[in-house]
């Protein structure tokens, strides 16, 4: 019949008493590493073999630690990587949205009408003063109707007669249908 711990050496401090109880906590590690090694099964009670499993998964452990290092410093130089890129990218958007503006600024230049095609001041719109604009020996109509334009349409009023002289048109032009 075995003694429980507390049975044994309780009066006296021998050097065998002692001992025992060190077995014993060496014991009761073995039977917890074993149950920390393996979870699911019922802790072994052969040291060597749960010392060699021991072994077996540290060593498992640390390849993979090792392992999981080589994969960190491979994500952190693809974020560098990545970071430098999209520097990149940014400065390079910038200078397509500087080129951007610059091209609508030269189509607003360009889309301004020469000074040709400029209406004149005000004082010289036919409503304004139709004396001017009456033909021979017409008197200056007292009620000129406002003078509108279409927006977009060329201002043909203006125009220097040459370009208004159609007597060429057959020649230069197609007929239409």
């Amino acid at each position: 019949m075995k003694r429980t711990r507390d049975e044994v050496c309780c009066s006296s401090k021998s050097k065998a008493c002692r001992e025992k109880m060190r077995r014993d906590r060496l014991n009761d590690r073995f039977l917890e590493l074993s149950s920390v090694l393996d979870p699911g099964r019922p802790p072994k009670s052969d040291k060597a073999s749960i010392l060699s499993d021991a072994v077996r998964i540290l060593a498992q452990l640390r390849s993979e630690a090792e392992q999981l290092k080589e994969a960190n410093e491979k994500l952190q130089e693809t974020i560098k990587q990545l970071k430098v890129e999209k520097n990149e990218l940014r400065e390079e958007k910038l200078g397509l949205k500087l080129d951007k503006e610059k091209l609508e600024q030269q189509l607003k230049a360009t889309t301004i009408p020469p000074a040709g095609f400029m209406p004149p001041p005000i004082a010289l719109h036919p409503a304004a003063s139709p004396a001017i604009y009456a033909a021979h020996g017409q008197a200056p109509a007292k009620n000129a109707a406002p003078f509108t334009t279409l927006p977009g349409l060329a201002m043909w009023q203006w125009l220097p007669p040459a370009f208004l002289d159609t007597t060429q048109d057959p020649k230069l032009w197609p007929p239409h249908a």
